[in-house]
């Protein structure tokens, strides 16, 4: 269960041990760990500026379950598609302890399946996709240790000072699945490029200069978009250094992982461009979150009137993105106590309320 992981040029060695701890028996792996550690850190953010966004976190939770579940399930679906080697059964299919999670898989269905989430539960759909990008840094940065700890996810042979090396990479190197860079001269024996330290190493920086951009975003969108313009060109030179690629078409070469950031980075650098000329000079508007509460009363009030739950008119309140969070709490919440005494009044009385929807 521990690998001694070398980096001859720096003079280092460690003794790394797969198992973080044990409970009952059974083995809970660092993998396991770091993945949870950044999704809860990702959640953890997204919470504390949910509001900043027009998003209410009571509604977000149910999102986030959603998004989390089919997101790792989507990323395990993704690699045993792309898997080059076949499985026993489908137990074997379902277990991850031993890693076998393509990022990729998992930002699809955590989108796809998030973004279905927020029609369920009445939130943003863009504003949402521009917090889960910044989140979506989080995770990845930690949870690429998880790849470490493992001895996985690496590239090709380097000179470079901290190449890295230990058994398990030498041991894969000699094995049959190897992903050849082309141009490249495998030797088992020799340093690798941590390409998963380049990838932590190249989300945190994503998520330091997004989270400085945060309040100076034009539209709502912006944030998802340079997302995916900085992950894929990053994704896209560090996947090109990787031994262990999933193919799209092994005939080849042609790797999964680099088609699609190359995708997401001439569709993300149009789409930006566009948009950005569309919203030139406008100060981003961000609609203030309903609570869960008051939309509770909303649709107690739909059903006392006989009507659909959206002729319930709320008001709009509207603040800049640039303002303070703390700003954006203050008139959040006293935002929501004048939507909670309107639809209070109408379950009331029955009155229709329009007078106070349109004020």
């Amino acid at each position: 269960m521990s690998n001694l992981v070398t980096f001859p040029g720096l003079g280092l060695s460690f003794e790394v041990n797969r198992v973080a701890f044990t409970i009952g028996g059974i083995n809970i792996y660092w993998y396991g760990v770091l993945i949870a550690l950044g999704i809860v850190l990702a959640i953890l953010f997204a919470f504390r500026h949910c509001t900043e966004f027009g998003i209410d976190g009571d509604g977000l939770t149910d999102v986030v379950v959603v998004g989390v579940i089919m997101g790792i399930l989507s990323a395990r679906a993704y690699y045993v598609a792309m898997a080059p080697f076949s499985y026993d059964s489908i137990w074997d299919m379902l277990s991850i302890r031993d890693g076998g999670l393509a990022i990729y898989g998992g930002i699809i269905g955590a989108v796809v399946f998030g973004s279905l989430g927020c029609k369920w539960r009445r939130l943003p759909v863009l504003p949402v996709l521009d917090l889960t990008g910044i989140c979506f840094l989080i995770g990845q940065c930690i949870g690429r240790w998880g790849n470490f700890v493992n001895q996985e996810a690496f590239g090709c042979n380097t000179t470079l000072p901290w190449g890295m090396y230990s058994a398990a990479t030498e041991a894969y190197l000699r094995g049959s699945n190897v992903t050849v860079p082309a141009g490249a001269v495998i030797d088992p024996t020799m340093p690798v490029h941590p390409t998963f330290l380049y990838e932590s190493l190249w989300c945190l920086v994503g998520f330091v200069l997004l989270r400085l951009y945060m309040k100076y975003r034009r539209f709502n969108g912006d944030m998802a978009l340079l997302y995916a313009i900085w992950y894929g060109a990053g994704r896209f030179w560090i996947e090109g250094l990787r031994t262990d690629s999933l193919l799209l078409v092994p005939s080849l070469g042609l790797r999964a992982s680099q088609l699609l950031a190359a995708v997401a980075v001439v569709g993300g650098l149009i789409a930006e461009v566009i948009l950005s000329r569309r919203y030139r000079n406008q100060a981003l508007m961000v609609h203030l979150a309903v609570t869960a509460d008051n939309r509770k009363l909303q649709r107690q009030v739909a059903k006392k009137e006989g009507i659909a739950m959206d002729a319930v008119a709320l008001p709009v309140e509207e603040a800049y993105a640039a303002l303070p969070r703390r700003e954006f709490l203050t008139r959040t919440a006293a935002y929501n106590v004048r939507v909670k005494e309107m639809l209070e009044a109408r379950l009331q009385d029955g009155a229709p309320g329009q007078e106070e929807a349109e004020n």
